[in-house]
């Protein structure tokens, strides 16, 4: 019998001073039975990061199809792709040619720098795709946030971010890769 995806909840009043944009968002997130509390941490922050009324999870994991999240216009067409982790490079490429915008966040101290080493030539060579490395101590502090029912905020300004709940905050560090 297949596992099933664990299922969390999540409010999340974002105040992102640079993009002008202030919204509370309710959001459901599947805890895929192979993917760790780490990596859907770091798709919530994704999903913060690039917040619109019309971002939304795609089903990432169980369908090599979808992003880990899109942005889709009224007719489909996808304006913004995300993925999260360390794609490999045929992937990056048919989602660069799918959407108008891709953006990746890497992550994992030792192997994104790896990754990176051996892709960022093709990836530069696609104008439409940013590379951005969340930091290890990033990574390992926004585990202190996860919970199945979470009440977060987000600070956005001057590029500076901070993600925290009640009891605990996270200085979020990215490395612009590309």
């Amino acid at each position: 019998m297949a596992l099933k995806s664990t299922i969390f909840k999540a409010d999340v009043q974002i105040s992102d001073m640079d993009r002008n944009y202030y919204h509370l968002h309710g959001l459901t997130l599947a805890l895929h039975p192979s993917e760790t509390e780490q990596r859907m941490m770091i798709r919530l922050l994704a999903y913060v990061l690039n917040a619109s009324e019309s971002l939304q999870f795609g089903k990432g994991l169980s369908n090599e199809e979808d992003a880990a999240l899109w942005d889709k216009d009224l007719t489909g067409e996808i304006k913004l792709w995300i993925d999260v982790g360390l794609p490999d490079e045929k992937r990056i490429r048919k989602a660069s040619h799918r959407a108008q915008q891709v953006i990746i966040y890497c992550y994992g101290e030792n192997t994104a720098s790896i990754w990176w080493q051996q892709n960022k030539a093709k990836i530069k060579a696609m104008h439409n795709v940013t590379v951005y490395r969340v930091g290890e101590s990033t990574c390992d502090e926004l585990g202190s946030l996860c919970q199945r029912t979470m009440r977060l905020y987000c600070s956005i300004m001057d590029t500076q971010i901070t993600l925290g709940s009640d009891n605990n905050s996270v200085e979020v560090k990215l490395e612009p890769l590309s």
